[in-house]
């Protein structure tokens, strides 16, 4: 048998050198080959397919091990993945480097959208972005304003109205700035005045719990006191009746402004009357034939009661009907008067509009001589009105003015304040035809060509969708080149 020298794979040749090796290991004695009569080719085939099965089972075997591993490994990437995601969503790290990315991001596109808008400043613009912090909201402002018609704060002239009926005065009296039939004449005020058993005024169908006197003071009552209480307390006592002054709604907008509201009264010719006797002498001492007594005319000490609101002096009591101060002896330039120990003549509810006096203080002070007889028609409001028109009338203070009703109104005022940015560069060119001229659309001014001027006049607030909302104007042209700048301030009110 020949021993093949190539390179390629000879079964025989390996079976040639294994057999050799038998052959030696047999004449070392080592190995008995058997008799001679066996075949060897038969053992070299047996042997040559036990040495195939063997290399096949080692084959299959590295093949398993192999794909273990490759399950291990896989195995092992899925628990690292698995970790992985459970470890970012616990790691507060990764929020924070979440939110560091996105301000980067948020802070590129705002430069970005600058330098966007710096390069069309080149060319002219209409519409300008606000930038975040050229916009201030929810700005509280606290307006006060006279009370009366023109933004008056003190009403010397007091009008009733000839268009009110006789039945509607038994109820109240409306009090104009001029005569109500004049142009421009506007209501005021209302007086009113109620008992809390409907004495001092009759009834119009023989029941004495139906008179104008009873309406009027429960509705105050229900307007003004808490849910079951029955009478208005003033300074610790319950007061049967008393007066009212109602400003009118459209006036006073929010609320009357605390510490800057004064009453003047002048003294009434009542001293002599006694609320009893015959219905005579009743009548003799209603509203209408109530005067302002002579002999305490020119005297400013004692011919007037001067009333302010203790808010300068004590808080404020809270009930339904908001704030409660009490009305006491004082002057606006004077203050309270015995502020230790002041008189208290009523209360103000500021939030509503409505002063109440206690009537019985005004008599035993002002002479008011308040009529309280059952079924009398006492007409007590106008002795109010002629108390208060009197005294704006003829009274004056120290310093000479006349001694009306002062009062203004407060109001919480929201606004928005816009900064409006004209930069060098931006709007120096206009739109209106006069700007041009020529079909090729010249400067109408040579010296535009290279240094063009306008003004502005008003300045348009668009939303989003470029619709004009508001407009703001200026109070005088301002003008405008490459050389100059402005800085507007825009307040919205609302």
């Amino acid at each position: 048998m020949k021993i093949n020298k190539s390179n390629k794979y000879d079964p025989y040749e390996f079976d040639y050198v294994v057999n050799q090796d038998l052959i030696e290991d047999e004449l070392d004695g080592e190995i008995d080959l058997g008799d001679d009569e066996d075949n060897p080719e038969e053992e070299a085939g047996s042997e040559m397919r036990r040495r195939r099965r063997r290399r096949r089972r080692r084959r299959r075997r590295r093949r398993r091990r192999a794909r273990r591993r490759r399950r291990r490994v896989k195995r092992r990437r899925r628990r690292r993945g698995r970790r992985r995601v459970r470890r970012r969503r616990r790691d507060p790290r990764r929020i924070q480097r979440l939110i560091r990315s996105q301000a980067r991001a948020l802070a590129k596109r705002i430069v970005r959208q600058r330098d966007l808008a710096q390069l069309r400043a080149r060319f002219g613009r209409i519409f300008s972005t606000f930038d975040p912090q050229d916009v201030i909201e929810n700005q509280q402002d606290t307006v006060t304003k006279g009370l009366w018609t023109g933004g008056i704060g003190n009403l010397n002239n007091m009008f009733t109205s000839s268009n009110q009926t006789t039945n509607q005065q038994r109820y109240y009296y409306e009090v104009f700035q001029s005569a109500s039939t004049a142009v421009g004449a506007e209501p005021q005020f209302s007086i009113a005045w109620g008992h809390y058993a409907g004495s001092g005024s009759a009834d119009e169908g023989g029941q004495v719990n139906d008179t104008p006197s009873r309406a009027i003071y429960s509705q105050y009552k229900n307007l003004l006191l808490e849910p079951g209480d029955t009478k208005f307390t003033i300074n610790g006592v319950d007061r049967d009746y008393c007066y009212f002054i109602n400003v009118n709604r459209a006036r006073f907008r929010e609320r009357l402004d605390e510490g800057n509201i004064e009453i003047n009264l002048s003294h009434l010719s009542s001293s002599q009357y006694i609320n009893t006797g015959d219905n005579d002498s009743l009548d003799t001492h209603t509203g209408s034939n109530i005067t302002v007594q002579a002999d305490k005319r020119a005297d400013i000490a004692l011919g007037q009661l001067r009333l302010i609101d203790d808010s300068k002096l004590s808080d404020a009591k809270i009930n339904q009907a908001g704030k409660i101060f009490s009305i006491v002896s004082g002057s606006i330039e004077q203050g309270v008067h015995n502020a230790s120990d002041p008189q208290v003549f009523g209360l103000l509810y500021p939030q509503v509009g409505v002063i109440v006096l206690d009537g019985h203080k005004l008599d035993a002070t002002a002479s008011f001589g308040t009529v309280t007889g059952s079924e009398v028609p006492g007409d007590n409001a106008l002795k109010l009105f002629t108390a208060m028109s009197h005294s704006s009338a003829i009274n004056t203070d120290a310093s000479g003015d006349r001694t009306g009703f002062q009062a203004r109104s407060s109001e919480a005022v929201k606004s928005t304040h816009y900064f409006v940015r004209v930069k060098n560069s931006e709007y120096n060119f206009s739109n209106n035809p006069t700007f041009t001229s020529g079909s090729r659309g010249s400067f109408a001014q040579p010296s535009f060509i290279f240094d063009p001027k306008v003004y502005i006049t008003t300045i348009g607030m668009y939303n989003a969708r470029k619709e004009l909302l508001a407009v703001a104007k200026l109070s005088k042209p301002l003008l405008k080149s490459f050389t100059r700048e402005a800085l507007i301030k825009v307040k919205l009110d609302f």
